[in-house]
């Protein structure tokens, strides 16, 4: 790290505005650690001391607060809002990059549509799920109607990266697929998904990052029930609903605490296993 910024120094101490802009840039980013750091030591010295058995307990009480339930019903819920993402927006990504022509109206209005969708508050996402979801097909409170919500909140996010992905690998090799006689179709997926596996995978780990800690949409469509699902039918309380629950009490803010850092962990967790098979398949980083 000294020798960048002296290496840099060198080249900006004859351009003051130069220079003043790269320091600026060095203290933004010096602040964003600095701050994320502070979150997660914060979070770390005020949960870890309250991990007790208890909170691992496979039933919930009004004495143990388990957070196990919660736990189970996120990761099943997360791997429900991917099933039904995942797909569609890669699908959605192909045909943008791919097929449609440059310039072309519908590109437009779907670009359009991803970036609206992108801004839109989770909130507006759970009234949406709860009257369409809930209610208007029948599927009630359950982990169903949430992850039918979560999956429409993060498919902007997985088309737009997987869109980026995909322009980012070089033409060269689509030309020398279809010189040795590969059809469109085949080298979309021979040759050019391959590559773009690290991107693709970066969106998929910001959308996992958004399901696991979105709280306000699934209070409307998945509810709040402390228990581990039966089916998809049922009533899910996941991580960070359970926080929002047990914090509104008053009562359990130590174990609120210790929520947060196995949240925490698990996120840390999924993107090490993302790393991992980036390596393995794409040969790439994943890098967000």
């Amino acid at each position: 790290m000294v020798k960048i910024l002296s290496k840099k120094w060198r080249r900006y101490k004859h351009d003051p505005k130069s220079l003043l802009l790269f320091l600026l840039v060095c203290l933004a980013a010096c602040i964003t650690m600095i701050a994320l750091l502070f979150i997660i030591v914060y979070i770390l010295i005020k949960g870890i001391p309250h991990l007790t058995p208890e909170l691992f307990d496979i039933k919930y009480t009004s004495k143990n607060v388990s957070l196990l339930p919660a736990l189970i019903n996120t990761l099943f819920i997360t791997v429900l809002s991917l099933f039904f993402a995942v797909p569609v927006g890669i699908s959605a990504a192909i045909y943008l990059a791919e097929y449609a022509q440059r310039g072309n109206k519908l590109v437009h209005i779907i670009g359009l549509t991803t970036e609206t969708l992108s801004g839109i508050p989770s909130i507006i996402y759970g009234l949406f799920g709860s009257l369409f979801f809930v209610k208007y097909l029948g599927f009630g409170l359950s982990l169903l109607s949430g992850a039918c919500t979560l999956s429409i909140m993060i498919l902007p996010l997985i088309i737009r990266t997987t869109q980026e992905a995909l322009k980012n690998v070089p033409d060269s090799y689509r030309e020398g697929s279809f010189g040795l006689g590969a059809g469109k179709l085949r080298t979309i997926f021979s040759i050019v998904l391959p590559c773009a596996i690290p991107g693709i995978l970066s969106g998929v780990i910001l959308g996992i990052g958004r399901i696991v800690g979105e709280s306000a949409a699934l209070i409307f469509t998945a509810g709040t029930v402390a228990e581990v699902v039966s089916n998809m039918f049922s009533s899910a309380r996941t991580l960070s609903v359970h926080m929002y629950a047990i914090s509104g009490e008053g009562l359990y803010i130590n174990q609120t605490y210790a929520t947060a850092v196995v949240l925490l962990i698990v996120v840390i967790l999924i993107n090490a296993l993302s790393n991992f098979i980036a390596k393995k398949i794409g040969g790439g980083k994943v890098e967000i």
